[in-house]
């Protein structure tokens, strides 16, 4: 009886490992998301211009972002000019704006959450409340990489159907945000996607109690007369 403890004991202790190794991959992954969703916020490089068919002026690029847009001479002197006003923003702008600053702090909430209830911390003591916290650090995770993607993907269609729109005269292309916006907002899936998955595999492990008796206790009593 007693190896059969100690089996189980070393097993719940592997899983522990493994959970701690699970979760600390999502942490990383995480902060590679919010790091990506501060980029995409900060720098304005979400549109640039396109130097395709007429446009052959290759003298200063135009760079267009949430807060600003700048032009970049060719000897690399930079001017920068912050939009006067949100309504002058086209409509994708102004939604990326505000899912962009929610994606950032919705990853910082959910990766303070995962640390409070992650197996290689002690902030949360109760074994069985973990798996739960885990569970809502992921669903967090997984609604940020939404909230980056879809605004990332929506400024990308636009700048796509105005390149092949034959009335728009000044031609934009894609800027490094976009893709870092993809990136980090697959990351940010992919890590709450693990989150959820080994969390509810976790806690649906423990629905079940397993008993054990020993040959001793289950021995019937043999004492007999004879005459």
């Amino acid at each position: 009886m007693r190896q059969v403890q100690s089996g189980c004991e070393t097993r719940g202790h592997i899983i522990r490992m493994g959970s701690a190794g699970v979760q600390i991959v999502c942490v990383a992954l995480g902060v590679l998301g919010l790091i990506g969703g501060i980029v995409c916020c900060a720098i304005p490089r979400w549109r640039v211009s396109s130097f395709t068919g007429q446009n052959i002026v290759t003298a200063q690029e135009t760079e267009e972002g949430l807060w600003m847009n700048c032009v970049v001479q060719s000897t690399g002197q930079q001017q920068c000019k912050s939009y006067e006003s949100l309504l002058v923003l086209p409509s994708d702008l102004q939604a990326a704006r505000a899912m962009t600053i929610i994606s950032c702090m919705v990853t910082s909430l959910a990766i303070l959450i995962l640390f409070a209830g992650a197996d290689f911390t002690t902030c949360v003591e109760n074994e069985d409340i973990k798996p739960k916290i885990s569970l809502v650090a992921g669903i967090a995770l997984m609604v940020s990489g939404l909230l980056l993607i879809i605004p990332v993907s929506w400024s990308a269609h636009k700048v796509i159907s105005n390149f092949y729109n034959p009335l728009v005269a000044q031609k934009m292309e894609l800027g490094t945000c976009i893709f870092i916006g993809w990136a980090a907002g697959v990351l940010l899936i992919l890590a709450g996607g693990l989150l959820m998955c080994f969390s509810r595999a976790k806690s649906g492990s423990s629905g079940g109690t397993a008993k054990y008796y020993s040959n001793s206790a289950s021995a019937p009593a043999t004492n007999k007369n004879y005459v």
